[in-house]
């Protein structure tokens, strides 16, 4: 009896450890300050195309990341030029990223762009490449123009002085009556 005993153990044993075990949980990657590779205090970086400043990137606090090539930003003030070097727009943010190898900025918490002319559009989410001098997001927008024209949607491409904006697309828009040149 107590030999049956042992080898029904020994049988279940092996069996016991065939259980499929949980996975580990997932967490959300997260940006912990503490673990910056560098945290600046009000920092400055030029945004370049083949040489050309197109923007200047200003931050109150930027923490630095894999090897110092992004670069997390809070308090975000960044004003972009034209090739002439005329100022062309400032845009705001509560917060951004900047990646030093690819160049491109992105802008996040009540961004709002403003050209010189007093064109604005605010947006939760932008992107800015100044290789080809856009500014894009996929998030909804309003755009007010000086006139009063306001158009709501979602998602736009365009320039940062807001002369040619592509809308993804249009939910809203009144005010002033628009010409729709012909193609």
């Amino acid at each position: 009896m107590r030999r049956v005993l042992l080898v029904l153990l020994a049988a279940a044993s092996p069996l016991s450890a065939c259980k499929k075990a949980a996975p580990p949980p997932v967490v959300k990657a997260r940006v912990v300050p503490d673990s910056a590779d560098q945290v600046l205090y009000g920092v400055k970086f030029f945004l370049t195309d083949g040489g050309v400043r197109r923007a200047e990137l200003a931050a109150d606090t930027a923490f630095m990341y894999d090897e110092n090539t992004r670069t997390e930003l809070r308090t975000v003030n960044t004003t972009f030029y034209k090739v002439s070097g005329e100022k062309d727009a400032v845009l705001t943010s509560k917060s951004g990223s900047y990646n030093v190898r690819l160049g491109n900025m992105e802008a996040r918490g009540n961004v709002v762009v403003v050209s010189t002319d007093g064109r604005r559009i605010e947006t939760p989410h932008l992107r800015y490449d100044p290789g080809r001098n856009e500014i894009a997001s996929d998030s909804a927008f309003v755009i007010r123009e000086p006139n009063g024209r306001v158009t709501e949607g979602i998602g736009f491409i365009g320039d940062p002085d807001l002369n040619n904006v592509r809308v993804l697309r249009s939910t809203r828009s009144r005010g002033s009556q628009i010409t729709i040149p012909k193609s």
